[in-house]
């Protein structure tokens, strides 16, 4: 049994629905639409979930796309993965994106439009040095550098 993490959900619309794991070893839980959104050629769109979310500290929920409906639509979560922050409590949204050049697409209330995925963020120390050439190991490189 994996560990659970208690994340406080608030519906906040009528047509919201509570995120739900598909299968019991799933990293993501679907999340649904509370709301019908045409989506035009090219368009970005906020897609309202009616979730209002408490995360604990030391975690963050991303948003990610839910790769049957990037594979199978001209939909694309375009930010991804996207955070929501612990302190974050008005209501989540996703950033949805139709890629068609010529076709609108539609996304109904109930649609599961993206997942989320809880991760643990520890928080980084960042100490000022005059050169990080010294410290560990330089392998060279950059974009690119390791092929096709």
């Amino acid at each position: 049994m994996r560990e659970q993490i208690q994340v406080h959900v608030e519906l906040c619309r009528p047509e919201a629905r509570l995120p739900q794991y598909a299968h019991p070893d799933d990293a993501g839980t679907d999340i649904y639409a509370a709301e019908t959104v045409t989506i035009a050629p090219g368009q970005t769109v906020l897609v309202a979930t009616g979730l209002k979310v408490a995360i604990p500290d030391g975690f963050e929920l991303q948003i990610r796309p839910r790769s049957g409906l990037s594979f199978k639509t001209p939909l694309r979560v375009p930010n991804t993965p996207g955070t929501i922050d612990a302190g974050y409590r008005d209501e989540v949204r996703v950033i949805m994106q139709n890629t068609s050049l010529d076709t609108p697409y539609t996304v109904s209330v109930g649609d599961r439009i993206a997942q989320f995925v809880l991760q643990r963020v520890p928080m980084a120390a960042f100490t000022l040095v005059d050169s990080v050439a010294e410290i560990g190991e330089n392998r060279g490189g950059g974009f690119g550098s390791s092929g096709k």
